[in-house]
């Protein structure tokens, strides 16, 4: 009869021995996917991101023998590098095939309608696509390779073509009928502009413009020159795409002419670039045409841009590159991005990108001097002649623009005064430079999260202190949960409301705004003063915890006054206008969304969080440590300070680690509250821009493998490593208190 209830109870000891370790189980579980899950992130992030850091790689795709490959004097490839072509001294263009299967054979020779002997050539910038034959005549011809592609039996085809951008008809770039001796050209909406040696020496500034004859509509070209003055000899002569600035080099000089106005062509500077035991041997205009690019016998390629001086605008050496020593070294640029690449008559090739002042590969490709070169229009593959072949070599350089100097370096950009920490990633215009530093919104960040805490702290830890240790238990029953359902509003409605609502609000009341900060803190503290004077028989009639509700009336009462002296003032010490005030008289921009709007929507946001875990923390103390405090004679505040306070240091230090990590991550409040300007200033005035924000804006418009998509997924990056940097502190120094104060 005993055995009954002996096994009944030994049944629901193995039952609850079985819960305890599918408990066990479950927790461990659950946290080592939590684990594995932040694992995940971290190495997805990195390998979305590695691809940035990756070395340039140029390999040799295949090689073909031609005949007369002297007489070339330009050469190119269509965007797919599958058709290459050859301009020739005689005025032909061969096409050659440069894909696998057919590589080296000739489709097409088609003839460029030249009405004299070809005296010389010239190529546009690179991504116009023209070329150029100057006559014996005076005249000048300008051509483009064009491909049609047809699909005859569901087969992609390409034919070669010949295209005449201006007309069929010659230039007439000289009316005394000179042979060009060397020239440069450009093609821009309906003007085209040459600069032009004559066989006599003259150099001429020629300027055709477009008009249509409206009942032929014939198109003839009104022309305007200028003869351009240099001392010495004409050994280069260079033109702007948009024909605005035109760079004639003569010996170690480099003249520059405004030529926006073709009748009165200026001379706005020369340039001496003379090095120690050093002359210049070639120069070139970088994509975008805004740095001009001087490369000296001694190895040394320079890069020259406009910058702001107190004599206004004037082309400066900003930085200098060193490459192959040989006396003839060429330079070469892409179609759109600030990379460039020199060839030696060594046979070695060189490739460098300016902004971030970075050489990205250097090899022999040939074993003779390379005598032409060309890049591929996406910049993947590179033609080159050189040892009697046409070799066409594959370029790995998807992200030339990232580096970890100009990820978190001051850089110096094409048009600035001096070097900065830029973020401006995309641009209406093609010759664009996108900007990478991810230090303005990393700063922006810390500043948004920093404002954030300076006025959700206090607030937070203050009440959380007085609702967990002095106020009533009835009280504290619906304060409590009342602050916590405000942690369950969307941030997005918080933002929206700082926006619309609270950002106009500031703009037109800031010194009611900021009387409130000063009024509000010595309105309690004049309230408390005088609460204590008074009768004893009025202190007793309010219950223990609940003064706080004295403080209602006092709040709303300051905050009226403040908004209703606002307009009074404002004229009285300001003039009527604070914002007119800040730029003129104290230097401040004000901007209306800006930091002081980001840190009181943000705070709105964090005070919950915080003050959630530091009450629990607080009302957490057990009762026997206060309680002895007070039997030996300590009043109420000393036993907060030296007992309570310390006890709950660490759920209190969690408490502020929580809401700073929140406050970092915070996107939708940033958003929405900031003018997402990223800019490096503490004023409270100013925006910022966050890297959650930013990542948030940029993303849906980046393109997908892009160095700006990868820099986006970095930014993500930087961001979970603050979040685990202020989380692994706040654990450690959270263990440290509580090792500390454990033993009360």
């Amino acid at each position: 009869m005993t055995s009954h209830p002996n096994k009944a109870t030994f049944n629901t000891d193995k039952s609850r021995l079985f819960k305890d370790r599918f408990a066990q189980f479950g927790i461990t579980a659950g946290g080592g996917m939590v684990l594995i899950a932040l694992l995940l992130i971290f190495f997805y992030l990195l390998y979305v991101v590695q691809p940035i850091f990756e070395s340039a790689k140029i390999e040799k795709r295949n090689s073909v023998m031609l005949s007369n490959i002297e007489q070339v004097v330009g050469l190119g490839v269509e965007e797919q590098t599958e058709i290459a072509y050859l301009l020739n001294q005689q005025g032909h263009v061969d096409f050659y095939s440069v894909k696998d299967g057919s590589f080296g054979k000739k489709i097409q020779t088609l003839p460029v309608n030249l009405t004299a002997e070809v005296s010389s050539f010239a190529s546009s910038a690179a991504f116009q696509g023209q070329y150029a034959y100057g006559l014996e005549n005076g005249s000048v011809v300008i051509v483009k390779p064009k491909f049609q592609v047809t699909f005859p039996n569901n087969e992609r085809l390409l034919t070669p073509r010949l295209g005449y951008p201006l007309s069929e008809k010659a230039l007439e770039v000289d009316p005394e009928g000179k042979a060009i001796k060397k020239f440069a050209f450009s093609h821009y909406e309906d003007k085209t502009a040459v600069v032009a040696l004559t066989a006599d020496e003259r150099l001429l500034f020629s300027s055709f413009i477009a008009e249509e004859n409206m009942f032929t509509g014939e198109v003839d070209w009104v022309v305007e020159r200028t003869e351009l003055a240099v001392d010495g000899r004409v050994d280069e002569v260079l033109i702007s795409p948009n024909n605005t600035r035109v760079f004639v080099r003569s010996a170690n000089q480099v003249y520059v002419y405004d030529t926006r106005y073709p009748s009165e062509v200026e001379l706005i500077q020369m340039l001496s670039a003379n090095e120690e035991n050093a002359n210049i041997v070639s120069a070139q205009l970088l994509a975008g045409a805004n740095s001009l690019m001087l490369a000296n016998d001694n190895g040394e390629v320079s890069q020259w841009f406009e910058v702001n001086t107190d004599n206004g605008r004037e082309y400066q050496k900003v930085r200098a590159f060193e490459t192959s020593k040989q006396s003839k070294l060429n330079i070469f640029t892409e179609f759109y991005r600030r990379t460039f690449f020199t060839t030696s008559s060594n046979g070695e090739l060189g490739v460098y990108y300016t902004t971030s002042d970075a050489k990205l590969w250097q090899g022999k490709v040939s074993d003779g001097a390379i005598q032409n070169f060309a890049i591929a229009p996406r910049s993947n593959a590179a033609l080159i002649l050189a040892d009697g072949k046409l070799t066409v070599l594959e370029i790995h350089n998807e992200h030339p623009e990232v580096t970890w100097s100009a990820l978190w370096q001051e850089v110096w950009y094409e048009g600035y005064p001096e070097p900065g920490y830029i973020w401006q990633s995309t641009s209406a215009s093609d010759d664009f430079e996108s900007k990478f530093s991810l230090v303005p919104i990393s700063f922006g960040t810390l500043k948004a999260a920093m404002y954030a805490m300076l006025f959700a702290v206090p607030i937070a830890l203050s009440s959380a202190i007085y609702t967990a240790y002095f106020m009533s238990s009835k009280l504290r029953k619906v304060v409590k949960p009342t602050v916590e359902i405000m942690e369950a509003l969307p941030t997005v409605i918080l933002g929206f409301l700082a926006g619309l609502w609270l950002a106009p609000l500031i703009e037109e009341h800031l010194p009611a705004i900021v009387g409130l900060l000063i009024l509000l803190p010595l309105g309690v503290l004049a309230t408390a003063l005088a609460w204590t004077k008074l009768p004893t028989k009025i202190l007793h009639r309010i219950p223990d915890g609940s003064h706080s509700i004295l403080l209602i009336p006092v709040v709303l009462f300051i905050g009226w006054l403040s908004f209703a002296m606002s307009e009074t003032i404002e004229l009285w010490m300001f003039d009527g206008n604070v914002r007119q005030y800040l730029t003129n008289e104290l230097g401040m921009n004000f901007d209306q969304r800006n930091s002081l709007v980001v840190g009181i929507a943000m705070g709105f946001a964090v005070i919950p969080t915080i003050f959630s875990i530091a009450e629990d923390a607080v009302f957490s103390v057990p009762k026997h440590l206060s309680n002895g405090s007070l039997a030996l004679g300590a009043t109420q505040w000393q036993t907060l300070v030296r007992v309570v306070l310390l006890t709950a240091s660490p759920g209190i230090f969690s408490a502020i680690m929580m809401g700073l990590g929140r406050a970092v991550g915070e996107t939708m409040i940033v958003l929405m509250a900031t003018g997402n300007t990223p800019i490096m200033d503490w004023s409270i005035f100013q925006g910022m821009r966050t890297l959650a924000a930013n990542i948030a804006v940029e993303m849906p418009e980046s393109e997908v493998g892009s160095s700006h998509y990868r820099i986006l997924f970095l930014a993500a990056f930087v961001l979970f490593i603050f979040t685990f940097i202020f989380n692994t502190v706040a654990e450690f120094v959270r263990q440290q208190l509580r090792d500390k104060y454990s033993s009360m």
